[in-house]
């Protein structure tokens, strides 16, 4: 096995494995380093997310973490950072993605940016065109969220986000074999009320992390009160979902919206649209 990568090798001007030519810390992940890399090899910028040998337990668990990364090769939407391969680096392993452009919508909500609800829409449908080539290969993203959604503002097609991060979530999940233990991988505040108890994300689970992250765009907060896991966790387990006119008197939407919107961050799987094909439909007839 390759030696650990240090502190030392992990800034600006590095050169990683005689390719990988480090520019800038991208942005940092839950779980992963995340670096706007240059490869050489085929000359162009890349991100490179890497995860190292501390994260893993076992050699075997390294392995299937590895080969968990084969379905995921070769999907492809506008609205995906896709994955280009997957190198042994350092000891552990890296994901060679596409670079994402603009900025995430988390820097735009801390900004105080506000959305109109055409643009969430907007959004929304566009996302769930992402969304919806994982779903139909039966992979799911696992931890949607405005860190993870990146738009470009300048673009002449309205934001065009693009989603980052794809299936990181889920693999760890399932290479760390975590289906029966009660834990969260993910974000509280975006995670259904079911992986809180170690269900694994699905479909459905990416239904409900995107439509919380409608729901913010529009109220300008999140649907649930709360700085803590245990009152995040409480609040989810209400049996009715959060209204715009509670977290924001202000916010203008209309009720076919919040209707929609609220039936994808049901508490319970089957009351939710059973993957962002159904989301998506639903959004295009408010379009």
């Amino acid at each position: 096995m390759q030696s650990a990568l240090s502190l030392f090798d992990l800034v600006p001007g590095k050169l990683l494995e005689d390719r990988f030519l480090i520019q800038d810390t991208s942005r940092q992940g839950g779980m992963a380093a995340v670096f706007r890399v240059r490869d050489q090899a085929h000359d162009e910028d890349v991100e490179l997310q890497l995860f190292t040998a501390s994260l893993f337990d076992t050699e075997k668990e390294r392995a299937e973490f590895a080969a968990l990364w084969e379905r995921w090769l070769g999907v492809s939407a506008p609205t995906l950072a896709g994955l280009r391969e997957v190198v042994e680096l350092g000891g552990g392993l890296a994901l060679v993605t596409d670079l994402p452009h603009g900025r995430s919508l988390r820097k735009l909500l801390d900004e105080g940016r506000s959305f109109e609800e055409a643009q969430v829409i907007e959004l929304g449908l566009a996302m769930c065109g992402g969304l919806g080539a994982l779903h139909g290969r039966s992979l799911a993203h696992g931890d949607v969220k405005p860190q993870t959604i990146f738009v470009d503002e300048a673009s002449p097609n309205g934001l065009a986000p693009q989603l980052v991060d794809a299936g990181i979530t889920s693999a760890l999940w399932t290479a760390k074999h975590l289906g029966e233990q009660t834990a969260l991988i993910g974000t509280p505040f975006y995670a259904p009320v079911e992986q809180f108890g170690g269900s694994a994300p699905d479909a459905t689970s990416d239904v409900y992390n995107l439509a919380v992250v409608l729901f913010e765009l529009l109220a300008g907060k999140l649907p649930w009160g709360g700085t803590s896991f245990l009152e995040v966790f409480q609040a989810k387990l209400a049996k009715e979902t959060p209204r715009f006119s509670m977290r924001n008197p202000e916010a203008r939407v209309s009720p076919e919206l919040e209707a929609v919107i609220a039936r994808g961050m049901a508490g319970a799987r089957q009351d939710r649209f059973p993957d962002a094909v159904h989301f998506g439909a639903a959004l295009a007839d408010l379009a």
